[in-house]
């Protein structure tokens, strides 16, 4: 029985996820090899959990730690021999796995999406989800996902941080209109956000309190604000020495800097994906898919998914027949059969096909030319 997007590839929406790896079959083989020491954490913000299990079951030492750098590096280093660890992926465990990195002989981070067992029992707690995770990787069953470095998640946080700041200028363009509109007074909506307009339209309003003056005023410094700090994080991410080639590359699609970064910095390294059926389902842009009894029932578009590469790349998509051709061909043949928005998810996924293969070539775009009747019958003239 499958369910979920293709391949298991359910996403968390952690920020650290990648494709889940499929759960092994517990035997020891050379990818995979099963180590004598194996601890299972359980994380929390002020503390983490740990339990230490042999290779044949036994329980060799359990305990709590202080959620700090320095507990973790005392702890880790009094460890004498070699060990493989794993916790969940959440919110702060990725400074915890680069802490332990160093002193562990392999350490991974579980699907938080896969690994909705451990919260089903009847008895739950910080040890017994320990317990729970030290023996996944016992048994080598760990549904692993991909850790991105840690200067690319950084970078990746700065891109995340803008795109809040975007938000937030929208949502007060959105106040400022309406605080206008509940004073009836009369302005132009294409304009309002023009510095030297709003300008005048302050000297001008007469019928409106000075109260909403003011919360005007505050509004247009808190736009600006805003929009001087998104700009100036995209600058420093454009000019990034590990991004600006990589986003060059990727624009020659057509595209604009914000697509690029979010592609670079979401998927980090392009060769995790075997396929683009893979890539399409980590960007969610695939439909959930149910089989069972040889019978198999397609939902809606998966939530489980990257929702940050999601969002840019239909957005992107909406835009990309005006400035692609092959994509707009795409479009445009999606929407004979009436559905705009199949025809926008179809350029999503062909977008996605076409980011994947400049990135793993590393050679700009260039669009494949078929030949056609006529210069097959020109060359043979």
């Amino acid at each position: 029985m499958k369910k979920g997007s293709p391949e298991g590839y359910n996403v968390a929406e952690t920020g650290f996820c990648e494709p889940a790896q499929k759960p092994q079959t517990g035997e020891p083989n050379e990818r995979n090899p099963l180590y004598r020491i194996n601890i299972g954490f359980d994380v929390h913000k002020k503390s983490i959990s740990y339990w230490v299990k042999a290779a044949d079951g036994r329980i060799l030492e359990e305990g709590k730690i202080r959620a700090t750098h320095e507990a973790l590096r005392q702890w880790a280093a009094k460890r004498t021999e070699p060990w493989h660890g794993a916790m969940e992926a959440t919110l702060f465990s990725g400074w915890i796995y680069d802490t332990l990195k160093p002193f562990a002989a392999k350490l991974q981070m579980g699907h938080p999406a896969m690994m909705r067992a451990i919260g089903a029992s009847k008895k739950k707690s910080d040890q017994l989800d320990a317990r729970k995770i030290g023996d996944l990787v016992r048994c080598n069953l760990l549904p692993a996902c991909y850790v991105a470095p840690p200067e690319m998640r950084e970078l990746r946080q700065m891109l995340r941080y803008r795109n809040l700041v975007v938000v937030q200028a929208v949502q007060m363009k959105t106040k400022m209109s309406g605080l206008l509109m509940e004073a009836g007074a009369e302005y132009n909506k294409q304009q309002l956000h023009g510095k030297q307009y709003f300008h005048d339209l302050l000297e001008n309003l007469t019928e409106v309190p000075e109260s909403v003056k003011d919360l005007l005023k505050l509004s247009r410094g808190a736009l600006e604000l805003f929009q001087t700090t998104q700009q100036q994080l995209l600058d420093r991410l454009q000019k990034h020495p590990r991004l600006a080639e990589r986003v060059r590359l990727l624009k020659s699609i057509g595209g604009g800097d914000v697509t690029a970064l979010t592609w670079a910095l979401e998927v980090c390294d392009a060769q995790r994906f075997p396929s683009i059926a893979d890539a399409v389902s980590y960007c969610g842009l695939t439909s959930a898919l149910d089989s069972s009894a040889d019978k198999a029932k397609r939902g809606p578009i998966s939530k489980q998914r990257n929702p940050h590469l999601q969002t840019v790349l239909v957005e992107a998509a909406k835009l990309a027949p005006r400035w692609n051709p092959q994509l707009a061909a795409v479009h445009e043949k999606e929407l004979q059969r009436g559905h705009r928005n199949r025809a926008t998810l179809e350029v999503a996924r062909k977008l996605v096909a076409y980011l994947l293969a400049v990135d793993k070539s590393g050679k700009p775009f260039e669009a494949r030319q078929l030949a056609t009747k006529e210069k097959e019958v020109q060359k043979v003239a």
